[in-house]
């Protein structure tokens, strides 16, 4: 997976979605931390990410970029709360991904079927294979 700035950006991405509501919970730090072990990220580098943000970095195959937008999901969910400026934010950044819109708003409205609002990996690639056929 990636380069090591293209991990950097992730993770940067992940931790500023995570305060657009001004706080990081202690949950969506704990998943956040467990995503950059997953990426093979130091918790000092992870930490340092915190202070200061990592030049951003456009993934290059939508695989990467739907993975990308499902871990921002799980993290939306992690602290059980959604908020309208969060689902705005996510909407948001999967357009600028490129990703379908139809399928974005799709995956945002049939979240809310599932425990915990996790949308299982094949429903989600479903949804955006949908759109890409």
């Amino acid at each position: 997976m990636g380069t090591h700035k293209e991990k950097l950006s992730i993770l940067s991405e992940m931790i500023a979605f995570a305060r657009v509501d001004h706080s990081l919970k202690r949950s969506e730090y704990g998943f956040l931390l467990k995503v950059a072990r997953n990426l093979g990220v130091s918790k000092d580098i992870f930490d340092g990410l915190l202070k200061e943000k990592s030049p951003k970095v456009r993934l290059k195959t939508q695989a990467e970029r739907i993975v990308q937008f499902h871990r921002l999901i799980l993290l939306m969910n992690i602290d059980h709360e959604q908020h309208r400026k969060e689902i705005n934010t996510l909407y948001n950044i999967g357009l600028k991904m490129g990703l379908p819109p139809a399928a974005i708003s799709q995956v945002l409205e049939v979240m809310h079927r599932y425990p915990d609002n996790i949308v299982p990996p094949d429903v989600l690639i479903n949804i955006f294979k949908a759109y890409y056929n």
